[in-house]
């Protein structure tokens, strides 16, 4: 029975308006609850994250190849470990954008990213 009831306030979920978060956010007075799987892609597709780390891989092989092989080989990790550290902050970096960006907290609680409650 309390499955139904939370699939019950899940669906009935009050919508929050940006100003209201932005300014509330600080304050405590919403609950913000991330599907993660959701915010890996979200966060990674806003931030272009994928077209940058493939332009820094590119330019360390580049690098590599054209006789500098220690800059090369840290320009790959670098390109790497920007792509892994979106993905493991990406609940911390949506709370982030979504606070300062009207678009992006509109498109995250459209979406399913991000759900606003009030405590």
């Amino acid at each position: 029975m309390s499955e139904a009831n939370s699939a019950a306030d899940a669906a009935s979920a009050e919508y929050v308006a940006f100003d209201d978060f932005r300014s509330g956010l600080p304050r405590g007075r919403f609950r913000v609850i991330v599907n993660p799987d959701l915010a890996r892609r979200f966060v990674a597709r806003q931030t272009h994250a994928t077209p940058v780390a493939i332009a820094i891989v590119g330019s360390g092989i580049a690098s590599a190849l054209a006789g500098y092989p220690v800059a090369g080989v840290m320009l790959v990790v670098a390109g790497i470990v920007l792509r892994r550290a979106i993905k493991w902050q990406a609940a911390k970096i949506l709370l982030h954008l979504a606070s300062r960006q009207p678009a992006i907290y509109h498109d995250a609680t459209a979406n399913g990213v991000m759900e606003v409650r009030r405590v």
